[in-house]
């Protein structure tokens, strides 16, 4: 096992804690105890991991991408899935409220609308 292997299985295990710290806030959320100090503490841990998760992705685009680096690396399966979740993660998380309030451009479409 190589250390590209080895690298992608800890971004596995860290996105499988940061689905776990999702699922018990959503479980929280549902029964209606948000503000509780285990709560607090849960989503304390899911904002972390999921910047540990942004962070390991990143050094793995550049690691991948690297243009210095004279053979080519090929990228197995589970490094498929990690781009494509990524790509999916960042879609879904991205600031939406702040591109389609804020956009000049989107107000004048919809004054002239």
């Amino acid at each position: 096992m190589n250390k590209l292997n080895v690298f992608v299985f800890f971004i596995f295990v860290i996105k499988i804690i940061f689905i776990f710290l999702a699922i018990f806030h959503l479980y929280d959320k549902v029964k209606g105890k948000t503000n509780t100090p285990t709560d607090k503490k849960v989503l304390f841990w899911k904002e972390r991991v999921e910047f540990i998760f942004v962070c390991m992705m990143a050094l793995l685009l550049i690691y991948l991408f690297n243009p210095i680096n004279k053979t080519p690396i090929i990228l197995d399966k589970e490094t498929k899935i990690l781009l494509f979740l990524f790509g999916i993660i960042l879609i879904i998380t991205a600031k939406w409220k702040v591109f389609f309030t804020e956009s000049r451009l989107l107000k004048q479409i919809q004054y002239s609308v």
